[in-house]
């Protein structure tokens, strides 16, 4: 079957397919949702926000090895559920004691805890104090920060909020941006006049300028960046929608329409929306990519995610200072993270363009 013969879903599909790029981006994204919905699970550290704090092995380098003695807490802590567990993690029951060595004794542990670099502390600890399994050991692949927390877990469990703001970003943008934009260019004369007047205002405000108005208004926070980003990504959106209803609403299918008395609402929503949304998902795509540098710009700047929550640019504000130290993976790792996601994104968009955009093409 050539591509003549094919639905222009299944012609376009056919062509992303060929776009290597395009396939390299989808894979990563697959891999950041799959990662993103099940962080707890695949996090070593699976307590909430990944936020186990063991200031004693803080700074350590990638690979680092250190063995502990788990530590009952004063109070019980009630076994999470699956659902639980798969939405913000499970307090952990134990204390986790840094230890260099130990001796069984009867009833008791005697261990060395590990304070610092040749500094230790002799204590013992009664089996009714510890886990049933005391002594672990656990292999931190990139290291711990300057609490002590592990940032493999807090880059697997960060993915979500870099993930959620694209896609709440996306999300508020589209809506606005496809209403405004489509009320401007179908309607014209003085509607187009208003909404062009708002669009420009808008777009002459820098974005990150926009965005600290937006969130001194709303609050720091989760959601107060999800709002704000959102609420400063529709105008591109809007503008190219409007160009697009322009074209298309001369067109005889939609003079088609309005003689048959279909509604206004109709006609965009039904026959006009379906016909102008590649140029629409190619943007959105962008805008995906364009939210994820926008959120880890407010939160190392202090205005977006707040502590404990793990947020990438969170984590390269909390450990810039030892890219030109001991340990610059602290740093780096959040800033690879950042730079992989956002580059997959990319690449999705521009094969997505290439995809959809099939003027002037052959379909060979």
């Amino acid at each position: 079957m050539n591509d003549s013969q094919l639905s222009f879903q299944q012609a376009a599909w056919k062509r992303l397919k060929k776009n290597k790029g395009a396939i390299f981006g989808i894979f990563v994204i697959i891999i950041a949702v799959v990662v993103a919905i099940f962080a707890y699970f695949l996090a070593p550290d699976s307590s909430p926000y990944a936020n186990r704090i063991i200031l004693e092995i803080g700074g350590e380098k990638p690979g680092f090895k250190q063995s502990f003695i788990k530590v009952k807490k004063d109070k019980s802590i009630a076994p999470a559920n699956f659902l639980t567990q798969l939405l913000s993690g499970k307090e952990d029951a134990f204390y986790y004691v840094p230890i260099i060595s130990y001796e069984q004794k009867k009833d008791s542990f005697i261990v060395q805890k590990f304070i610092d670099e040749e500094l230790s502390e002799k204590q013992v600890y009664h089996f009714s104090q510890l886990a049933p399994r005391a002594i672990t050991s656990k292999k931190f692949l990139l290291g711990t920060d300057k609490y002590g927390r592990d940032i493999l877990s807090r880059l697997i469990v960060g993915t979500r909020v870099s993930l959620s703001v694209g896609l709440i970003t996306v999300i508020i943008s589209l809506s606005m941006g496809l209403i405004l934009g489509s009320l401007a260019g179908y309607f014209r004369g003085r509607t187009d006049d208003i909404i062009m007047w708002f669009i420009n205002v808008i777009w002459s405000i820098p974005t990150l300028l926009l965005v600290f108005a937006i969130t001194l208004v709303l609050g720091k926070g989760f959601w107060q960046v999800f709002i704000a980003v959102g609420l400063t990504m529709w105008v591109n959106v809007a503008r190219l929608v409007r160009g697009q209803v322009l074209g298309v609403r001369e067109l005889e299918y939609v003079e088609a329409t309005r003689a048959l008395g279909f509604s206004h609402f109709r006609i965009i929503v039904r026959h006009i929306w379906p016909n102008i949304m590649g140029p629409v998902i190619v943007i959105a795509a962008s805008n995906f990519a364009s939210a994820i540098v926008i959120e880890a710009g407010l939160s190392f700047l202090g205005a977006g995610v707040q502590p404990p929550q793990p947020s990438w640019g969170l984590m390269i504000k909390e450990n810039y200072n030892f890219i030109i130290t001991q340990n610059p993976m602290l740093a780096l790792a959040p800033g690879f993270a950042i730079m992989l996601l956002v580059l997959a994104f990319n690449l999705l968009g521009n094969g997505l363009r290439d995809a959809l955009n099939v003027r002037g093409k052959g379909l060979s």
